[in-house]
């Protein structure tokens, strides 16, 4: 499947992957990335796209950190021991068949996830500003793996406008508050 290359809201889920308490001291920008899965938690929220957010091992790794669950409300964790989020038990799209991909490590749970997802015929967009690891080495291995294999790296702020599709509603003006 060729990309469409530009988010549909009407087709498109956000994927958290383990934006969790013990990478804080680990991953570089951790606080960064958070806060960028925040704001595309909250736009996808104003856009009415679906978002699915995983744990990894949160016995063992905690829990998603409070910055970003505080607007994830509503929204249950799939909790997992397998790498890619995609085959974790419970992880399901509801028929989308485009995502949104942020979150940790960039080189180890996104790029599985985003591999079995492009594997499944799904066009995946990951969001570069919203990605990490604990070493920029491997964040951009991650970033090069998932591009040369088809997803679109793109940023927070074009997939937010891209799902919004046009100026002049109360959902730009919501979206344009997030980002400005």
């Amino acid at each position: 499947m060729s990309p469409a290359r530009v988010l549909d809201r009407s087709r498109a889920a956000l994927v958290v992957v383990d934006v969790q308490e013990a990478f804080r001291k680990v991953v570089i920008d951790f606080d960064r990335v958070a806060a960028a899965a925040g704001t595309l938690a909250q736009g996808a929220r104003i856009l009415e796209v679906p978002v699915v957010l995983t744990e990894q091992y949160p016995r063992g790794l905690g829990k998603t950190v409070p910055e970003l669950a505080e607007h994830l409300d509503g929204v249950h964790p799939v909790e997992k021991t397998v790498f890619s989020a995609a085959a974790a038990e419970g992880f399901a799209l509801d028929g989308r068949d485009q995502v949104l991909v942020c979150g940790i490590e960039s080189h180890v749970c996104v790029s599985q996830t985003a591999h079995d997802l492009l594997d499944r015929g799904i066009e995946v967009h990951v969001a570069r500003d919203a990605v990490s690891s604990r070493t920029a080495e491997n964040r951009d291995a991650g970033l090069h793996k998932m591009e040369g294999s088809g997803a679109v790296l793109t940023s927070v702020e074009t997939a937010l406008f891209e799902l919004l599709g046009e100026a002049g509603s109360e959902e730009f003006k919501q979206v344009q508050g997030l980002v400005k």
